[in-house]
């Protein structure tokens, strides 16, 4: 039996994209729950995937270190960014310029860094939204792969890809390139700081 996403896939069968103003309408009037964990990638809505223990212990540790020195921006924790009418991804963390966001989400414009954690969602993390960072001019996108902990850092966004790729050693130092403050290695955001 086919299903309406292959055949979605497989042609030009148009389906209702959602607005962003149409996916807070949808919260507003109680189709969505204030506990549904949702984003909209493309115009589509997304749940998220449970947060797992070791996706949370990262996400931990990584705020732990950027609190200590990204000490010039705005550390947002699985919070919005708005990027265009279609999309507003919710990065597990994100380096922002330091300013108000208490009328609107931050933009592509106000991020330093994006770092995605990544459990069960890889190929998801992988294939859909660093297309769409680079795709947006996100600078630079740090994906962090849970299971295997390797890091790949992603810069220099260009036609919807980011050029320059690599994945670190676990010692080697690594900074966001607009934050060289917040110089880290992995090794370092691995272990608590007693």
């Amino acid at each position: 039996m086919v299903t309406l996403l292959q055949v979605r896939e497989n042609t030009a069968f148009p389906y209702h994209r959602w607005t962003v103003e149409d996916y807070y309408r949808m919260a507003e009037v109680g189709l969505l729950a204030p506990f549904d964990r949702t984003e909209l990638i493309e115009g589509e809505l997304i749940d998220m995937a449970p947060i797992g223990c070791k996706h949370a212990y990262w996400v931990d540790r990584l705020l732990a270190v950027f609190s200590r020195k990204a000490t010039a921006c705005l550390i947002r924790v699985q919070n919005p960014i708005r990027l265009d009418l279609y999309n507003e991804p919710q990065p597990d963390i994100a380096l922002v310029q330091n300013r108000s966001y208490l009328e609107a989400h931050p933009n592509a414009t106000d991020v330093y860094l994006l770092v995605e954690v990544a459990d069960s969602t890889l190929p998801f993390d992988r294939d859909v939204k660093l297309p769409l960072y680079a795709r947006h001019g996100i600078p630079e996108v740090w994906l962090l792969d849970v299971n295997t902990e390797e890091l790949t850092i992603c810069r220099d966004p260009v036609d919807g890809q980011y050029r320059t790729i690599f994945t670190p050693k676990t010692t080697e130092p690594i900074a966001p390139r607009a934050l060289p403050q917040a110089a880290t290695t992995l090794a370092e955001i691995a272990r608590p700081v007693p």
